[in-house]
């Protein structure tokens, strides 16, 4: 894969993201004002990586996504290094607000409670609203029992408010999550088994759709889930470079068939994009993320038996302006 400072585009149709890095500086600080100016209108794939396994370094990171829009961020799964991610892109933690899981793989969720704590210990004093398949709850409360001592220690004694009561958690299941003035979401129950309650998850803004496919199989209902979206973030799995993580897995030939049957081809990515009609299509969640010998241009011809449209190699911190 390219590194995240230097998009590689070829052939026909394919954006030119705005990579971070150093672009944004300036959105503020723990210590700035309340509610800073949180920049452009944006998505920002923090991490990019398919699965939990770090195999070299810390980039590509598991799956997590911003969206900033209207001055409101979004989170959209907390995969391992999260955090770390959101400073680097010069996100402010204080002003995290909405955080959204797809499912409860670790890859998605691992980091959930590491991010609320660390953005409460740089000065969180507002809610936080946390949305996630059944299980949900009970992965906010496993954190507040864990970090009891910890976090009740740190109110005592640097006069913090109760963390505990500032985040809020909240189950969906497929159908309408949450609805403001400013974005309505929703979800669609995908395949990704053995995992029932998984979803894709659709944030529709004034003028801007954004759709995320989550961990899935190939899913044709997605298409129109996602039916004239502005932006389509789908997992992607190259076939023949799978066996680079199969070999890597003592349980080779269980891996191997949770791969088959849980992610999407990447030719058939392109064919829910074209049945979709969606203006841009992101992938991301790679699987392999880090094979040997695996280029993007490998990447970019799978996808384009079946996707002609504009076309967007996701990278750790990289910027889309929406």
């Amino acid at each position: 894969m390219p590194t995240r400072r230097s998009l590689l585009t070829a052939g026909t149709g394919i954006s030119a993201a705005v990579v971070l890095g150093g672009s944004l500086r300036g959105f503020g600080s723990a210590s700035a004002q309340p509610a800073p100016n949180l920049g452009p209108n944006r998505l920002v794939t923090l991490g990019t990586r398919g699965g939990p396994s770090i195999r070299t370094g810390f980039t590509p990171s598991p799956s997590a996504n911003l969206i900033v829009f209207d001055n409101v961020p979004y989170v959209i799964d907390t995969g391992y290094g999260t955090g770390f991610k959101l400073v680097e892109s010069k996100f402010p933690l204080p002003q995290l607000r909405y955080i959204f899981i797809t499912h409860h793989h670790s890859d998605h969720n691992a980091e959930f409670g590491l991010l609320v704590y660390n953005s409460w210990a740089m000065g969180l004093r507002t809610p936080i609203d946390a949305y996630g398949p059944a299980g949900m709850q009970r992965l906010a409360q496993g954190f507040w029992d864990a970090y009891e001592f910890d976090i009740e220690t740190r109110m005592a004694d640097e006069g913090r408010p109760d963390l505990r009561k500032l985040v809020n958690a909240h189950e969906y299941t497929e159908g309408e999550v949450m609805k403001t003035d400013k974005v309505r979401v929703s979800a669609l129950r995908n395949l990704h088994p053995p995992i029932t309650e998984s979803f894709a998850l659709k944030f529709e803004f004034p003028g801007k759709t954004i759709v995320f496919s989550g961990d899935t199989a190939y899913h044709p209902p997605l298409a129109q889930f996602a039916k004239g979206a502005d932006v389509l973030v789908h997992e992607a799995m190259l076939g023949p470079a799978i066996e680079f993580i199969v070999r890597a897995n003592p349980n080779a030939a269980t891996m191997l068939k949770h791969l088959k049957e849980s992610h999407t081809l990447v030719a058939d990515v392109g064919r829910i994009a074209t049945d979709a009609g969606v203006k841009t299509l992101v992938l991301s969640h790679f699987v392999p993320a880090d094979a040997p010998n695996v280029t993007a241009q490998r990447w970019i011809d799978g996808v384009r038996e079946t996707w002609k449209g504009e076309l967007v190699l996701a990278q750790d911190l990289m910027e889309i302006r929406l």
